[in-house]
């Protein structure tokens, strides 16, 4: 039964010194001058301002479930396309119960983004 993980174990192995002689060849060879901009702290381009537990806007949750739904139908829709013609012709119509779902709870946030855009706007 080893035997079988064998290989995913040596990949893993490699991977991870792999990744750590490159950081090290890296720390060693390249230049390393720290100074005040560099080491503070930097988000999506903008300086950080206010405190770091405000509240965030509805729709960047909405993004989020956006994703989520994506994400979702990635998982499930590959095995399927994979084995599609040895499952057969009901599984199809599965799928595209499964989609019409996914596609509806996509219009669904994106309805509330832009209805919760509108609210931040007009404030």
């Amino acid at each position: 039964m080893f035997e079988q993980y064998l290989p995913i174990i040596v990949l893993i192995g490699i991977a991870v010194t792999l990744a750590l002689v490159l950081m090290l060849i890296s720390r060693l060879i390249g230049p390393h001058r720290p100074n005040a901009p560099k080491l503070r702290p930097y988000e999506s381009g903008m300086d950080p301002v206010g405190d770091a537990k405000e509240r965030y806007s509805v729709s960047f949750y909405m993004v989020a479930m956006e994703f989520i739904v994506f994400d979702l139908e990635i998982v499930f829709i590959y095995p399927w396309a994979v084995r599609y013609q040895e499952l057969g012709f009901g599984t199809f119509w599965a799928v595209m119960v499964f989609l019409s779902i996914l596609t509806l709870g996509l219009f669904y946030t994106l309805k509330k983004e832009s209805k919760s855009f509108e609210m931040t706007k007009t404030k």
